[in-house]
């Protein structure tokens, strides 16, 4: 007897049929783009730093690790905040109701949703030649040596991303702190986070502020009630702590970690250093080969 399959349709939550633009973007402190709007969506992912985003006049900070849409004729603008930013953007045509989810929108992506970005980035580049920093682009430029699916597998990864954002939001529960100093030790636990992740780069209290969604006033007085030091004081312990390991480490010079994590330059970072461990960089190196 003839087994009788039944053929299942495959419903489609959030379709992509087209891409417009797909940017990496490195700017610095002083980046302003004035703003358009166009019939089709744009989401903005901030890998690096901070941006202002101003949506049909309603502004925002988008801090690292954040993402925020801008829905089809939406007027919107960017600019640099506080920060020399590093920023993806991709615009689509998606005409799914489902969508309407992401309108005003600002989301925090976890860690397991950050290698689709990734996936995009490195799909897109294959298949197409991505300029970086070009705000003006109005046309991919595709590659004569594309592999085999690459379109595919931007219009995947993307969607996926799409979808398991709505599941993410819509299954986060909040925290509850059943006391004033469960919240405050968490915050201060958040904030050594935020700092030791961002070590070497030019850590500034106000990107913590605004990745928390405190105040400076209140976070500075938490901080140090919790931890018994001011930010600024920790982020210079921490740095100096990091500088000693790649001291030991003897892979790179002075000027080379003074670089590394963020000094001005080679002789401020010897007289932070000299501060904070009570000798110069050369005299801890020496006193590692006693």
């Amino acid at each position: 007897m003839k087994a009788s399959y039944v053929k299942t349709k495959l419903n489609s939550v959030i379709s992509i049929p087209k891409i417009v633009t797909i940017h990496y973007n490195e700017f610095d402190e002083g980046f302003v783009f004035e703003g358009e709007s166009h019939d089709f969506w744009e989401m903005v992912y901030v890998d690096r730093g901070q941006v202002e985003i101003c949506a049909d006049a309603e502004k925002s900070i988008l801090s690292q690790g954040e993402v925020i849409f801008h829905r089809p004729n939406e007027f919107h603008s960017i600019r640099a905040h506080e920060s020399s930013p590093n920023f993806f953007v991709i615009s689509f045509v998606c005409h799914s109701p489902a969508m309407s989810y992401f309108e005003k929108k600002k989301i925090r992506l976890g860690k397991d949703l950050k290698p689709f970005i990734s996936g995009i980035l490195r799909e897109a580049d294959r298949a197409y030649v991505i300029l970086p920093n070009r705000t003006d682009l109005l046309e991919l430029e595709r590659r004569a040596d594309a592999p085999v699916g690459s379109d595919q597998m931007i219009k995947t990864y993307l969607e996926q991303l799409l979808i398991l954002m709505v599941r993410a939001e819509e299954h986060r529960e909040p925290m509850i702190f059943p006391s004033k100093e469960s919240l405050q030790n968490h915050l201060a636990v958040e904030i050594k986070q935020y700092i030791e992740d961002r070590l070497e780069s030019n850590v500034r209290i106000s990107e913590i502020c605004a990745h928390l969604g405190y105040s400076k006033t209140y976070l500075s007085r938490v901080f140090h009630e919790m931890s018994g030091e001011t930010m600024a004081n920790y982020i210079t312990i921490r740095k100096i702590d990091r500088a000693k390991t790649l001291v030991r480490e003897q892979k790179m010079n002075f000027s080379e970690i003074s670089e590394r994590l963020g000094f001005n330059n080679p002789q401020y970072f010897s007289r932070v250093f000299r501060r904070v461990t009570g000798m110069s960089p050369s005299e801890f190196r020496q006193s590692l080969e006693r």
